[in-house]
């Protein structure tokens, strides 16, 4: 046994969980990097290695957690040059619904469970605004009626909130609500996240992550049947904007989940990008990076301009297609600057 497991407390060993976090990603990244880094992994290697523009008409959720994915791989979305697995599961047994937890927790592992925040005293939207999120359980203890939990979402907590509050939120319908927009509306149902890696990832090396760009810039240059890379792009802006022009406020309900996918994965990749520039020495990749970071920025006018403007979408229209085209731009400078530093790998 790896853990201490007295009476009916579970505690995973060693440190507690890391708090990963970065300015632009979301709580899925988040919770994965906590994870990773736990598995000794770097997060930010295995997140931030893969760069693609995919949309998926009618599959955006009101979760922040929300992240397209191909066949249900997520995964292989998150991270698809490494061995990382992601699945969802619900517990089996309604009558003991922190066995499985229990189990993980045993087998010294963590887990990533979706909450709804307006029942966690330590979010700031306790109390007030309904909204999907997700936390990392690590110890459970129902002697004392309290579940240890992570989050390094601002303001960044760790530690004990009491089972009754957290099952709450656990369990939550996550009910309409109309101070947010892009969040509520969406059953928490005791979801949970298993993520797992594989194979350890070996030591980045030029060479390793010349072969992940080319990969990614194939996919962005590539036209398909389905909505990938810039072409994907293009398709995506013309439905935005043709929703936005017929009334359809849908269209800038899902815009800010769905851009913030798109914007976390651009951060990661620009920063990994950067860094390794820097650490090697190579001009050229470090712009390649600081490239992919100005589309993640750009990515934050568009959101925040579809969510002040979901109101009135017909309104919204021109400073969409405005945001739209600058985002455009910006994925097409990073394409051409991620070319030329992968020819140099």
């Amino acid at each position: 046994m790896t853990v201490e497991a007295t009476a009916r407390t579970y505690m995973i060993t060693g440190p507690e969980p890391e708090l990963w976090y970065r300015d632009l990603i979301s709580c899925l990244q988040a919770t994965c990097g906590s994870l990773l880094a736990r598995e000794g992994a770097d997060p930010l290697a295995v997140l931030g290695a893969g760069w693609q523009f995919l949309h998926l008409p009618g599959d955006v959720r009101p979760e922040e957690f929300y992240y397209p994915c191909a066949e249900g791989e997520l995964g292989r979305a998150l991270a698809p040059h490494h061995d990382l697995s992601a699945r969802w599961w619900q517990p089996a047994d309604e009558g003991d619904v922190w066995r499985e937890v229990r189990e993980q927790l045993a087998d010294d592992r963590l887990v990533i469970a979706a909450v709804d925040n307006f029942h966690l005293p330590f979010r700031p939207a306790y109390g007030d605004v309904h909204a999907a999120h997700l936390v990392v359980i690590y110890g459970l203890d129902e002697t004392r009626g309290v579940v240890h939990v992570s989050d390094a979402m601002p303001p960044a907590f760790r530690g004990a909130v009491p089972i009754e509050e957290f099952l709450r939120s656990w369990g939550s319908v996550n009910p309409t609500d109309v101070q947010d927009a892009f969040f509520s509306d969406s059953k928490i149902g005791r979801r949970c996240l298993d993520v797992s890696l594989g194979t350890q990832p070996a030591p980045l090396t030029p060479e390793l992550l010349g072969g992940c760009l080319r990969t990614d810039i194939e996919g962005f240059t590539t036209e398909t049947s389905a909505r990938t890379g810039l072409a994907g792009y293009d398709a995506f802006v013309g439905e935005l904007m043709e929703r936005c022009r017929a009334g359809d406020a849908g269209a800038l309900r899902e815009l800010y989940p769905f851009g913030w996918a798109m914007q976390a994965q651009a951060s990661l990749h620009g920063e990994l990008l950067r860094r390794c520039g820097r650490d090697w020495d190579d001009a050229v990749l470090a712009g390649a990076g600081r490239a992919v970071e100005t589309v993640a920025h750009a990515w934050t006018g568009l959101r925040f301009t579809g969510a002040h403007g979901h109101g009135d979408p017909r309104a919204a229209a021109p400073d969409i297609a405005h945001h739209a085209t600058l985002l455009r731009a910006a994925y097409a400078r990073a394409v051409d600057a991620v070319v030329a530093a992968a020819a140099r790998l």
